[in-house]
């Protein structure tokens, strides 16, 4: 993990803000280009505002920075997210050829990552990219936990 690792994973924090702040589960993500560290895009989950089931945040930074460089693939690109994406947001990860996924914290209940159906190690996965959870995982955690206190 380099230094910027924690900047990153603070810009996904803030856009997991402006997710509550929109009454979305405060989820944000960041797609960074790893040799340089221009971030391509950045989303916070929008699935309340958009009546769309994928509009993840993971998924909307993929689909953003993929649009801006122009290709499907996202080969050479690192995504910080502060919760460990579900099996769909891994799944696309695993297409999109991401170098890394990185996140913040862990989900036992819905990840697709270090939970549930692991999908990087399952056979059928085409690109395995190296993962990294637990980075502000506290600061992740107390931020849906807080979300959820409220909704309840």
């Amino acid at each position: 993990m380099n230094g910027d690792a924690n900047g990153f994973m603070r810009l996904a924090l803030g856009e997991a803000l402006a997710a509550a702040r929109r009454g979305e589960i405060p989820v944000g993500a960041v797609i960074v280009v790893a040799s340089t560290g221009e971030i391509l895009a950045q989303s916070g989950n929008r699935v309340e505002e958009l009546s769309d089931p994928s509009a993840h945040a993971e998924m909307l930074a993929m689909r953003e920075a993929a649009a801006r460089l122009g290709t499907p693939r996202l080969v050479g690109c690192d995504l910080y997210v502060t919760l460990e994406p579900c099996p769909m947001c891994a799944a696309l990860a695993g297409f999109a050829r991401l170098r890394q996924v990185c996140f913040g914290a862990y989900d036992v209940k819905g990840g697709g990552v270090e939970h549930g159906p692991r999908i990087f190690e399952q056979p059928t996965c085409h690109h395995r990219p190296r993962v990294i959870g637990g980075i502000h995982e506290q600061r992740c955690g107390r931020l849906l936990r807080a979300f959820f206190a409220r909704r309840r």
